[in-house]
């Protein structure tokens, strides 16, 4: 077995070779903003540059580099486009089975404000779905059922983008900061105090921003009562549940609690003038009995209940290798690549072999926890039949095909970039800032989630060099790992998977590129945000 190891400056100059170790994001960028090209003319064009910056500077085997790609689309289709397909197709059988219009008639009784709706959906029960689910459910669910609601598809991919910078840090059930600490070696409670600064007060903002987005300074000035209050509660929450029992629950008892105060606080609060978008349905005067609203929103109960069941330690360990149904889990490595690549300093202490192997859990997987949400809404409603359940399911894979494919090739991308050091070589580079790093420590972060679109995968790729060169320089290790996280979660704006399961979600297929232009200023914005404050804390703890 020939055994290749990873080099981190192939070209002898650490800047000019993290220039080019970038040139596959670069393009990828480029492609969609500048050129305008579709998401998948996109992908396909950054495939075709990684594999060849991988091959001619860094020296990558051209069956490594196979190999890594082959991982990258398998990790694309499962889990990942699993899960997306399956939260499409429980949307789809949501509105297929009648229960929509009572969902938007009750929505309408707490305010009939798109405004507020932004707030209840995108903001509170996205918050919610992250944190159940993560991996682009509330992205799919909550963008259709925006449009549904009457908004514009374009701004209601744009608003679920930019809500989800209040719940990412913390994805489902805190995963990206367990990992974060895990792989950087770090405290929990102390990459927890560190994330308060960095995450939280984004989360009290952000309401405003989408208030903004939608309407302008006029809409924040009329609405800042209920602003101030989802904010704060939202936020104060998160904060309270971070420091005093841990990221698991971040994004439970957060959203919950704000979308409680919201509903609570429209009962002795309107805004002055009530704004609905040109094109938005007008509001059904048609009032609902409790019993309709619960049945209405019962696939939602149901997805949330069967989530959490799947989220559950105890269910978890059952699929483990000592688990009773461990067995069901294949572990398929990848030919060419796995155990051929090997990591060496000083991205490491010592050289590590690197596994390439593609887990595959059809129980355990979240997108199976939705299917059976799925089913269990066909069973449980008079006017969904077998065939109607199997129609809509055969529309949402035509419907998704594309943007789907788009996630497998941009996964392809970032194992390649992952495998032939070219990530790490970025991270390096960046590290030779010495005190200044810190500044730069989130921008790693950044690039990771929009290389994978995963918190977690950043983390996993590098928290433990934010801990190393944190002690290079005398800053805290949590702050860096924590400043990693936070930078990363700005990076779900626009990251190229969000953006394709958001334009497959409001129907804006081949539009990828007007998607980013609108979330790339918020997203470089919070990221700027981050960056001085991971500054600020460094000095003042170092």
């Amino acid at each position: 077995m020939t055994m290749w190891h990873q080099t981190y400056d192939p070209l002898g100059n650490a800047n000019l070779s993290a220039l080019l170790a970038a040139l596959p994001v670069l393009v990828f960028l480029l492609a969609l903003t500048v050129l305008r090209l579709k998401g998948l003319t996109a992908a396909l064009l950054a495939v075709l540059v990684s594999a060849l910056v991988s091959a001619w500077v860094f020296g990558m085997p051209a069956g490594a580099i196979a190999g890594a790609a082959l991982l990258g689309i398998a990790n694309g289709l499962f889990p990942i486009s699993f899960i997306v397909l399956m939260a499409v197709w429980l949307y789809k059988l949501a509105i297929r089975s009648g229960k929509f219009e009572v969902i938007r008639g009750s929505i309408a009784t707490i305010s009939d404000d798109q405004r507020i709706q932004v707030l209840l959906i995108a903001f509170c029960f996205g918050g919610f779905l992250e944190g159940a689910a993560g991996f682009g459910v509330p992205i799919a669910i909550c963008a259709a059922l925006l449009v549904e609601l009457g908004f514009r598809p374009l701004k209601a991919a744009m608003l679920c983008l930019v809500a989800n910078g209040a719940a990412g840090a913390y994805g489902a059930i805190g995963i990206p900061v367990l990992v974060g600490a895990q792989q950087g070696g770090v405290a929990l409670g102390g990459m927890s105090q560190m994330l308060v600064p960095l995450v939280q007060v984004c989360a009290l903002l952000l309401p405003a921003v989408l208030v903004w987005m939608l309407d302008g300074w006029r809409g924040v000035r009329e609405t800042w009562p209920v602003l101030l209050v989802v904010g704060a509660v939202f936020s104060g929450a998160q904060t309270l549940t971070l420091v005093l029992l841990g990221p698991e629950l971040v994004d439970i008892i957060g959203p919950l609690a704000a979308m409680g105060s919201l509903a609570a606080f429209m009962q002795v609060w309107r805004p002055v003038r009530i704004y609905r978008e040109d094109q938005a349905p007008p509001v059904s005067g048609q009032r609902w009995t409790l019993r309709q609203v619960l049945l209405a929103w019962s696939p939602f109960y149901i997805l949330t209940a069967t989530i959490l069941t799947w989220s559950l330690p105890a269910f978890k360990a059952l699929f483990g290798p000592d688990g009773a149904l461990g067995a069901t889990v294949l572990h398929l490595p990848i030919a060419l690549l796995d155990q051929r690549v090997q990591e060496v300093p000083p991205l490491v202490a010592s050289a590590r072999t690197l596994p390439a192997v593609w887990n595959v859990g059809w129980l355990n997987a979240s997108g199976t926890a939705i299917l059976i949400a799925a089913l269990l809404t066909v069973v449980l409603s008079p006017r969904l039949t077998v065939r109607s359940a199997a129609e809509e399911l055969a529309q949402s894979g035509k419907q998704m095909w594309k943007p789907l494919a788009t996630v497998a090739l941009v996964m392809a991308v970032a194992y390649i970039t992952n495998y032939s050091g070219a990530s790490s070589t970025i991270g390096l580079a960046l590290a030779q800032a010495g005190g200044l790093f810190p500044v730069l420590a989130p921008v790693i972060g950044w690039m990771g989630v929009f290389i994978t679109g995963s918190v977690v995968n950043s983390n996993t790729l590098f928290a433990h060099l934010q801990a190393v060169t944190a002690g290079q320089i005398g800053v805290s290790p949590a702050l860096l790992v924590a400043g990693n996280t936070a930078g990363g979660v700005m990076a779900k704006l626009v990251s190229p998977q969000s953006i394709a399961i958001a334009a497959a979600a409001v129907k804006l297929v081949g539009q990828e590129s007007a998607i980013m232009r609108s979330t790339l200023a918020i997203s470089l914005g919070l990221l700027a945000y981050v960056c001085l404050c991971t500054l600020l804390l460094s000095w003042m703890t170092g």
